[in-house]
């Protein structure tokens, strides 16, 4: 498993319309090869949007940043204060955290 982080301010969008846009390209991240799940994060109080992206491996992270929608994203002149992290996970105790309950 491999995550990546994707935050970002809004310039010139309001909250409302990211909204739409998240709405309209759902669709399109649920068809990115090897993406398990994306969540979107929303902090409209600070300005502070983005992603939380949990990829089966590394190769499937590596191919979705070298995409053009990962590079739509940056080059979205409405989001500034970009930060992209990547991260890898540990495996042994994701496993235990994941059968530790019904929740995940």
């Amino acid at each position: 498993m491999h995550l990546l982080i994707v935050n970002f301010s809004l310039d010139g969008l309001s909250h409302e319309e990211y909204l739409n846009i998240a709405d309209e390209l759902a669709p399109v991240f649920a068809k990115v090869a090897g993406l398990q799940s994306k969540t979107w994060l929303s902090d409209q109080d600070n300005n502070v949007y983005g992603g939380v992206y949990v990829f089966e491996n590394k190769q499937a992270h590596d191919d979705y940043c070298a995409s053009e929608l990962f590079a739509s994203v940056g080059g979205n002149p409405n989001f500034t204060n970009i930060s992209v992290k990547s991260f890898g996970t540990l495996e042994g105790p994701t496993k235990t955290c994941k059968n530790c309950c019904d929740c995940c």
